[in-house]
This record gives structure tokens, C-alpha cells and sequence, in this order.
């Protein structure tokens, strides 16, 4: 027997439709890429969105197209987000901060047929459009004064413009009327074992997540919170923020491309934000800058930590000195991206031990570790496995891919090697591509970064597997100092004493001016593996 309630689909623009209707007087902040901050409301982002839907459709973009962005977090950018997916066209985010060749090849994987860009990006498009023949339109993200006077696009549009020319038809505007499981949007994932793989996200999916975020053990958002959106539109789906603030009518600011430790605090406290989510990098640039200038935070009351395991340097400062609650979580791409987020209630060191772990999953999230032959192990926090994962926001299949992404009873391999407590806090030790096994058993090296980034002279630090005759494989520790610090490398090693297990301490230590880090702000743990994968220690240690 089916229930009797009405069927309305969860598509995105019912959220801004919401929001627009019940929260319209709240106040979307969004620094341009000019550096001017500019103040709108959720009623205006909506009315704006229509318009540039509006544009979009004058422009030949059909149901099923796809139209890519390539923007910095700003108003502009959001509205587009909508406006894409409400006339059923699917909106992928590209990413700058990846390399030409991979940009080049996921535009002409997803056959993108118009970009809408900041005018930060003028140079790498001219450079890139060439050789992207489905591209049929340019539209930079700016208004008739900032477009650029001279350049190499054929002909780029004005976004003003264009929404401009659009006014006078708002008039009696409807949404494209959708099924939820329509495509909506598009990202691609960063390509560390591979060519990029592009994950399709349905309105459905996308509406779904946008629970998993506001849900009180996730970001913990409502009317009442202002959302610092640090996590780039581009990139996992800005951990869904662009969704979720809107369903509660949260304040939202957008920074722009200015994620430096100042122009974050600057924002933080200038716009009394009270939620914000960012990965590693940024929040210990923020730190080092509080630390350095010797400021206090006035509002902040969450800070959320993902896309990289959160250093204890971190929650000792923002939490213990700051009174800022730090939550770790954890996703990725194919998630949309959220999986896990920790919060728990103890006594405060057994509570940051918790927190240096992902936490557990949500509702909508089913985990599960697999050891060899896909034997499933138990939820001991001790047994070391494959996390795999399946829920209704998971990726089942690749976009224009002919291969399942997950197996026949939806188990999706994440790539990483994890372990699951007795109370569900899962804790990732490293992935797949990167384990250290010496001697036959698994060392976590994301759990020796932690402990080495908390030496007051560390600024950043990761662990690579370097051969070994007797062992297989060991640990070799890479360190870049904080500026105007030189620790040694016997220092670090007495560091580590005590700290964690003997025969995981690293046979050696190399020191670098700076860690590499993907186009996702991940370290690199593959350009650090061509650069001392051959390194031999002077010593053993065991």
C-alpha cells in the first residue's frame, strides 16, 4: 500500500524559492573580485537568478547542456548556480587552481557549451578555448566597467548585461517544472589516480545533502547563524553551503578569491559570522595570522575542518584558547560531498581524541570497512580496512562512463583505509595509494602528521612510505618550518617519543620551504613520493 501524500519533487530552486518567500530580507555579503564588498538579500539573489536563467535560455542552453563556471565565491557565482539548474541545465564548477592539461580535458569531457567566469580567469580561458571546441559563449561575471578593454575571447558577454536585457520579460517566470533525479550539477574529481571522473549530481541528491548539512551534529545552521562560506563554489559542491544556507534563511558571506589569514579574520568579525567550514590550510593561516597579531575571535562559534585530517595544533587553539567548537569531517566528491562530522559529549581530552578522528556517519550514509577477499570487520577501532560507503547522495556510476562506480548492492570503495570504533566514529589512516606497510602491518601516516605538526616549530608536515630491505616499506617524515624556525631532526624525533607507537617513528627527517599541495588543497603526497621516494636514511631506527 503506497501512501496518499503529494509527490512534489525536491528540486534546488524550491530552496531559493524559500528562501527568497520567508527569509527574503536576509543578507547574502559577497566580496567581488575587486575587492568591494557588496550587500544583497535572498529576494534579490532569487530575482536575479530568474534573470540570468532568463539569459541563459536567449543564449540556446537546453535542458541537459552543460554550463560551466569559473568563479571565486560571490554572489554572482550563486546566482548562476540557480539559474543553470532551474532551466534543467546541469552547472559544472571548474576548477582554477587545477593544471591547463586537466582543465582543457574535463571541459571537452563534459562538452560544456557556454562558461560564465570571473574576470580573474580571462588569461587562462584565452589560453584554453582553443582547444575546447564545444564552448560556444563566454559570459565574464562583472559589470560594463570591469570588463576588460582588450583581450583574446571572441566576443565575451556582459553578465549585467545580459540580465539587463532580460528585465522587462520577469513577468509571470516559472522554473522549468523537473524530476528530482534530473541532473543538476557536475564536478569533477581531481585526478591523483587518473584522468579526472565526473560526478553527476542529481536535484534530488543535491536537496538531500542540504539536510545532512544544517542537521544539528553536521554544521548546526538556522536562521540565527551567519555562514562564513570559505570552501570554494568549485569544489565539492562547496560542501553543500550554497544549498544549505538558503533551506534555513542563515546569513551567507561569500569571500571572494581573499582566503588569507587576514582577509578571513577581517570577515569574520566584521560580519559577526557565527559558522565556518575550511580545509587544514586555510585555518592555520588564519591561525598563524590571530597568533602573530595577537587577536581574539568575537563571534565564531563552529568551525568545521575537512578535506585533509584536522591537526591537533588546530583544535588546541581555536577550541582550548578561542572557545570556538571544531568539528572534523569527512567526504569527498562522489559524496556530495559530506560522509561523517564529529560531535560527541566527554571530558575534554577524550573529546579532542574523538575529534582528531572523521566521526560518524549520517543517515544517509551506510559505512562499512572491508578487509581482503571483501570480508567485512568488525567496528572495533582496532581492525584496519577499505572504507566503503552507499546512500542516496553516494555516486553510483561515473558521468560518460561506462563502467559502475559502485558494486551491484551499491557499495562505493571511497579509497581509503579506515577504522570504525564500537560507537561508529570513523578514523581515516591513510589512502589506499598511500599506506605505509612495514613488516606486514599498517602504519597510519596521517596519524604521525598530527602529532609532528604540533611541534611549536612545525608548520606543516607529511609522511611518505620510503623502501626498506629488512622492513618493506617505513616512514620518512618531511617538515617545513614555520618561518624563521629551524628544528632538527633529532628534536623531531624526541618530539614523536611517547607520542606514538616505536616502530612507527620515521627513519628519518628532510625539511622543505614548503609542502605541495593538490589543486584541492590536499598535500601531495605523490610529487613528495617522486621527489624522496628513493631517499636513504643514514641510520635505521629499528
Amino acid at each position: 500500500m503506497r501512501g496518499l501524500m503529494q509527490e512534489q519533487p525536491l528540486v534546488v530552486t524550491s530552496i531559493l524559492e524559500y528562501a527568497a518567500k520567508v527569509h527574503g530580507e536576509q543578507e547574502v555579503v559577497s566580496v567581488s573580485v575587486e575587492g568591494t564588498l557588496e550587500r544583497s538579500t535572498y529576494r534579490q539573489v532569487a530575482a536575479r537568478a530568474k534573470l540570468a536563467a532568463l539569459a541563459l535560455k536567449q543564449l540556446g542552453v537546453r535542458p541537459g547542456d552543460r554550463v560551466a563556471t569559473l568563479a571565486f565565491n560571490t554572489a554572482r557565482h550563486l546566482e548562476a548556480w540557480y539559474a543553470i539548474s532551474g532551466i534543467g541545465a546541469v552547472c559544472h564548477t571548474l576548477n582554477p587552481r587545477l593544471f591547463e592539461a586537466d582543465l582543457e580535458y574535463i571541459i571537452n569531457h563534459a562538452q560544456d557549451s557556454v562558461i560564465l567566469a570571473d574576470t580573474t580567469f580571462v588569461g587562462l580561458l584565452e589560453a584554453l578555448l582553443p582547444r575546447c571546441p564545444s564552448v560556444n559563449h563566454v559570459i565574464l561575471l562583472t559589470d560594463e566597467r570591469h570588463m576588460p578593454k582588450q583581450c583574446g575571447l571572441d566576443e565575451p558577454l556582459c553578465y549585467e548585461d545580459l540580465l539587463e536585457e532580460e528585465a522587462g520579460n520577469l513577468a509571470g517566470f516559472q522554473w522549468e517544472a523537473l524530476d528530482e533525479n534530473a541532473a543538476c550539477g557536475l564536478c569533477y574529481t581531481s585526478g591523483t589516480t587518473g584522468p579526472p571522473k565526473g560526478v553527476l549530481y542529481s536535484h534530488r541528491s543535491n536537496f538531500l545533502h542540504a539536510f545532512v548539512v544544517v542537521m544539528p551534529d553536521s554544521l548546526d545552521l538556522s536562521s540565527a547563524s551567519c555562514v562564513l562560506a570559505v570552501v570554494p563554489m568549485f569544489h565539492a559542491n562547496s560542501w553543500g553551503l550554497a544549498h544549505a544556507a538558503p533551506m534555513v534563511g542563515a546569513r551567507l558571506v561569500l569571500p571572494g578569491p581573499f582566503l588569507d589569514g587576514a582577509s578571513v579574520y577581517k570577515l569574520l568579525e566584521e560580519q559577526k559570522v557565527t559558522h565556518t567550514a575550511a580545509v587544514p590550510t586555510v585555518c592555520l593561516g588564519l591561525l598563524d595570522h590571530m597568533e602573530q597579531q595577537q587577536l581574539r575571535l568575537s563571534s565564531l562559534r563552529l568551525l568545521v575542518v575537512g578535506g585533509a585530517a584536522c591537526p591537533r595544533r588546530l583544535i588546541d587553539f581555536f577550541e582550548g584558547q578561542h572557545g570556538v567548537e571544531v568539528r572534523q569531517a569527512w567526504g569527498m566528491t562522489e559524496l556530495s560531498p559530506i560522509g561523517t562530522g564529529s560531535t560527541a559529549h566527554l571530558g575534554r581530552e577524550a573529546l579532542t581524541q574523538l575529534k582528531l578522528k572523521q566521526g560518524r556517519p549520517h543517515v544517509l550514509i551506510d559505512m562499512r570497512i572491508v578487509g581482503d577477499h571483501g570480508r567485512e570487520l568488525p567496528w572495533d577501532g582496532k581492525a584496519f580496512g577499505s572504507l566503503q560507503v552507499r546512500g542516496p547522495h553516494t555516486v553510483s556510476k561515473y558521468f560518460n562512463s561506462d563502467a559502475a562506480a559502485a558494486d551491484a548492492e551499491g557499495w562505493f570503495d571511497t579509497g581509503d583505509v579506515a577504522t570504525i570504533d564500537a560507537l561508529g566514529h570513523m578514523q581515516i589512516t591513510d589512502r589506499s595509494k598511500d599506506v605505509i606497510k612495514s613488516g606486514g602491518e599498517w602504519i597510519s601516516s596521517i596519524e604521525i602528521e598530527n602529532v609532528a605538526v604540533g611541534h611549536p616549530a612545525v608548520a606543516e608536515a607529511a609522511v611518505i612510505a620510503i623502501p626498506d630491505t629488512k622492513w618493506g616499506e617505513r616512514p620518512l617524515l618531511v617538515v617545513a618550518p614555520k618561518p624563521g624556525q629551524s628544528p632538527t631532526r633529532d628534536q623531531l624525533l624526541e618530539y614523536l617519543e611517547g607520542r606514538i607507537a616505536r616502530w612507527w617513528m620515521p627513519d628519518d627527517v628532510v625539511f622543505v620551504k614548503e609542502i605541495p599541495h593538490t589543486a584541492t588543497g590536499k598535500i601531495s603526497k605523490l610529487t613528495l613520493r617522486k621527489q624522496f621516494g628513493s631517499h636513504r636514511p643514514a641510520r635505521s631506527r629499528l
